[in-house]
């Protein structure tokens, strides 16, 4: 059985998620934003080797970049290697741009990515969170009540049967 090329490289769903980022900070509103990627970027990502776990956005030279994130050497390019922690640009609107960076500059928000994906078009975006950092107060209530969550499910699952 003959496979075409192109089924093994796309990818469905988020190639990469900040699963900490909920927990972490209070997110306020969520945007989508675009990414300036080299072709071997892509291609790693279409592969699903990315991670966002410890990355942030800052504004710098004029425009946002998304700093401290992973994605890996795509392994069958041999002389386009590139760097897997670079600095990388983000695509906004001016009026998005001059918006986050006030909040960020003057209010206090942080810019926390959510996800990475492609979409429909086949282009990659990534999910940001416009946020506030949670106290230690705030992260117990979040743990007590995904706790208390867990256990109502697991009472009805018992109660239904």
């Amino acid at each position: 059985m003959a496979r075409d090329k192109k089924s093994t490289m796309i990818s469905t769903g988020p190639v990469a998620r900040n699963k900490r980022a909920h927990f972490d900070y209070a997110v306020e509103e969520t945007l989508e934003a675009g990414l300036v990627l080299t072709g071997p970027e892509v291609k790693s990502l279409r592969m699903g080797h990315a991670s966002i776990n410890e990355a942030y956005v800052e504004p710098e030279n004029g425009g946002l970049y998304l700093l401290n994130a992973t994605i890996q050497e795509y392994g069958a390019i041999g002389y386009m290697k590139h760097v897997t922690n670079r600095p990388r640009q983000l695509l906004v609107r001016k009026r998005e741009l001059k918006r986050l960076t006030g909040a960020v500059q003057r209010k206090g928000y942080t810019l926390v990515p959510l996800s990475l994906y492609f979409n429909a078009r086949g282009l990659a975006k990534i999910e940001l969170a416009l946020a506030t950092g949670k106290n230690t107060v705030d992260k117990r209530q979040t743990i007590k009540k995904r706790e208390w969550d867990r256990e109502k499910r697991r009472l009805f699952k018992t109660n239904v049967r």
